[in-house]
């Protein structure tokens, strides 16, 4: 019960630093968003941002759960995290880092869902928002 209850306490702040992250981007405080995301990184798993971003898509959830030992409650936090870091880059224009964040944000919430007893709406509208952002990027190329 412990471990059930610490996960759901780590969701719930997770979806707050989140929230935080997508208010600093809409007002343009890129920077400050920047800082709430490494902090989020930091707090909830324990790496810093430049840790994850070094792992390539293709090697993502194998090196994570194989090599570091993460659980789906991991890669659920790693998955959101992505998509915020990938609307910050999308903010400053930097399209190609923010579509490859996009991307393993992506592969991350399919794998969650594949391997889940549990279905998620949030998780579905999110990965729909990002596969059209995806879209939207491949698109103006």
């Amino acid at each position: 019960m412990y471990r059930k209850d610490y996960i759901l306490r780590m969701l719930e702040m997770l979806m707050e630093m989140i929230a935080a992250i997508m208010g600093y981007i809409k007002k343009g405080e890129l920077k400050q968003a920047s800082v709430a995301l490494e902090y989020t990184y930091q707090t909830l798993l324990k790496e810093d941002a430049s840790f994850f971003q070094a792992i390539p898509v293709d090697e993502l959830t194998n090196k994570l759960i194989q090599e570091h030992n993460y659980t789906n409650s991991h890669l659920q936090i790693l998955s959101e995290l992505f998509y915020a870091e990938a609307e910050i880059q999308f903010a400053t224009g930097n399209k190609e880092k923010c579509l490859e964040l996009y991307k393993k944000s992506v592969l991350l919430f399919d794998f969650i869902e594949n391997t889940s007893k549990s279905y998620s709406i949030d998780g579905q509208s999110k990965k729909s928002l990002i596969l059209e952002r995806i879209n939207q990027i491949e698109q103006n190329r």
